[in-house]
């Protein structure tokens, strides 16, 4: 049996603590063996009560010869520098989303990680959901896909950072808006080409926190597709609305409230209830294995199309227009439009 795989988790914000805590309850494969945290005063307290190092300045423990493998859960200005030390380490990397600020970045961070071989996972966590899982096991009933309904909403944030441009980078289109790309590339299997959106601020002062957005998508097979997004941190609730629409009938799901319905004709031919498992621990037990050398089901260069997109619906709400997404081969050709 193989030794569990020793983790250096790099921040201990609201996300950050549901890894610690998945690491320490959930996961089998791990054990946590380093600390990093802004504030040191607890982040030394804390380690001591789990054996576990700490150190202040994360690229310490990065080069931390106890640590096989890192995770990062920091805001996505912080990213750069991970990227860097983990290649120049050598340590396999764990990073949540969104990978950057812009698409230029992204795709920039993606290219060193694939020429440098560094195992990396993209925590895109909402294609690890069990309703996520459902509705692509169920998708091909559908036949040729014609539109993607995707849309998010929650309560807003109480992380003061979200709304602070130097700190977050952007909006609800990249923290919240990068879930629900990314889910649209998966789902339907294709690549956005177009996007059209409009933002608000409704609670937020600086970044917008409510976004509607239209993408238009290409398979493989050159076959268009609609996508219709929409995301709020503005409501005393939640919802995850997950809708296929094919030629032969449509997924209707919710991915907060655990639910899967395929519609053929005006009857529900098929129900499900997935259990609620949470992501997180999925999410490492995946790692696990990709730090072993097994591909990523989420790639970093995954991370950064998402990001695109996100820089895509950015550039149409200030236009008024619709704006192209632009490929990694474009953005290397022309990074600043």
């Amino acid at each position: 049996m193989a030794a569990p795989l020793p983790l250096g988790l790099i921040g201990l914000g609201k996300h950050g603590r549901r890894y610690l805590e998945h690491a320490l309850r959930d996961v089998a494969g791990v054990r946590v063996a380093a600390l990093s945290r802004r504030d040191a005063a607890a982040g030394r307290s804390e380690a001591a009560s789990l054996g576990a190092r700490f150190h202040a300045d994360y690229r310490d423990l990065i080069h931390d010869p106890a640590v096989g493998a890192v995770v990062a859960v920091l805001p996505p200005t912080e990213n750069p520098r991970v990227v860097e030390e983990c290649v120049a380490a050598g340590r396999p990397l764990l990073i949540e989303k969104p990978l950057a600020t812009s698409g230029a970045e992204a795709f920039a961070l993606a290219r060193r990680i694939r020429e440098a071989g560094l195992p990396c996972l993209m925590a895109q966590t909402l294609r690890f959901s069990a309703v996520v899982r459902a509705v692509r096991e169920l998708r091909p009933r559908l036949g040729r896909l014609s539109q993607v309904v995707l849309g998010q909403s929650f309560e807003p944030s109480r992380l003061a950072w979200l709304d602070d441009p130097a700190v977050a980078g952007g909006g609800n289109l990249l923290h919240t808006g990068v879930h629900l790309f990314d889910l649209a590339r998966h789902l339907a299997e294709a690549e956005a080409e177009w996007a059209l959106c409009a933002t608000e601020r409704v609670c937020t002062r600086r970044l917008e926190d409510s976004f509607a957005c239209v993408l238009e998508l290409r398979g493989a097979g050159g076959e268009r597709l609609l996508a219709a997004l929409s995301a709020s941190r503005a409501t005393r609730s939640r919802y995850g609305e997950i809708r296929l629409i094919g030629e032969r009938g449509q997924i209707a799901a919710d991915h907060v409230g655990g639910r899967v319905a395929l519609l053929e004709d005006r009857r529900v031919a098929l129900e499900r209830e997935p259990a609620d498992v949470p992501t997180v621990p999925e999410v490492l037990g995946e790692f696990v294995r990709v730090a072993a050398g097994a591909p990523p089901s989420v790639s970093a260069d995954d991370g950064a199309r998402a990001v695109e997109i996100a820089d895509a619906c950015r550039r149409s709400a200030r236009s008024g227009r619709r704006e192209r997404v632009r490929t990694e081969e474009e953005v290397e050709r022309c990074p600043s439009s």
